[in-house]
């Protein structure tokens, strides 16, 4: 167990934003599901938008990967323009 006070206090930070990460994440990826399920061209339009700025805060907050969040984006974009 930690012995200094900025060692706990760092402790409580980094679990609060680990639940908080988690939960985004988790939340992105139903988005996802959800969008890519998806077969009406004009809910598709609509649902895209939000998706990808989920995809965006994830990777600017670094809990994936700049690279992974593009990936997702022209997945998403492709998924689009296949209706």
């Amino acid at each position: 167990m930690a012995n200094h006070k900025s060692a706990l206090k760092r402790i409580r930070n980094s679990e609060v934003k680990r639940l908080r990460n988690r939960y985004q994440h988790k939340t992105t990826r139903n988005a996802m599901k959800k969008f890519v399920e998806t077969t009406d061209k004009k809910e598709a339009e609509k649902l895209f938008s939000g998706v990808i700025s989920m995809i965006d805060k994830l990777a600017k907050n670094n809990v994936i990967h700049n690279n992974k969040a593009s990936n997702l984006k022209s997945n998403m974009a492709k998924h689009v323009a296949s209706l």
